[in-house]
């Protein structure tokens, strides 16, 4: 597929959902390709999916930043130098300053492990199980200023289970973490090509129709 949407991929740790999103760049139709994929953790297991899959690595130590800010130009400047258009954050275990944040504006994607805007910061499943809902889930959101709090673009339910405690409650939720953060890149990346909402069409199994809703 031509003119593909160039997106940066920032991570932490294991990086599943960069792996899920990989996954689906492969495929023909996709309409966005991961350019770099940037690390604030020099062990971070992500570094080595991105390897595999043929995709440029950088490794931004944020420890050797005096400042938050100065960690985040570095990682706008290779973002730039890769001419992304989007940028995903999959696991990355940083809050952004306002000034990188105001630096890609409605550009910049992140998933959270609860159904914004309950639930917000750390600890999400633990404080979902002590509030006793029975729907946690996964929401992919535009990053603004305010922590948790920018624009839906894609939620999925997860039923709370009696027997759940916070592990178990986190792994079901990221199964489903995994399934919708490329849809909505899917959504994402095919409106920043000027495809109307109305005829941007994304493979969502039957089955899960009632369970996932993109905006």
């Amino acid at each position: 597929m031509n003119n593909r949407i160039k997106v940066g991929i920032l991570i932490s740790g294991n990086g599943t959902n960069l792996q899920a999103i990989i996954d689906a760049s492969q495929k023909d139709d996709f309409p966005a390709e991961i350019v770099i994929v940037i690390s604030n953790n020099p062990s971070a297991y992500g570094l080595k999916r991105a390897i595999l899959a043929d995709i440029p690595i950088k490794v931004i130590d944020h420890k050797l930043f005096n400042h938050r800010e100065d960690f985040d130009s570095a990682v706008s400047i290779e973002l730039r130098k890769a001419d992304c258009e989007l940028v995903c954050l999959a696991g990355f275990m940083r809050i952004l300053s306002e000034q990188f944040i105001d630096e890609w504006p409605m550009k910049i994607i992140n998933i959270h492990p609860s159904l914004l805007p309950s639930f917000r910061g750390r600890n999400v499943q633990k404080q979902a199980i002590d509030a006793g809902v029975r729907i946690a889930g996964c929401t992919v959101h535009f990053v603004i200023s305010e922590l948790d709090a920018g624009p839906i673009i894609a939620q999925a339910a997860v039923p709370v289970l009696k027997t759940d405690n916070s592990d178990s409650l986190s792994a079901r939720i990221l199964r489903q973490e995994n399934h919708i953060y490329p849809l909505a890149l899917e959504l994402v990346a095919r409106q920043t090509q000027g495809e109307p909402m109305s005829t941007v069409r994304t493979n969502i199994p039957n089955a899960e129709e009632k369970l996932i809703s993109l905006y």
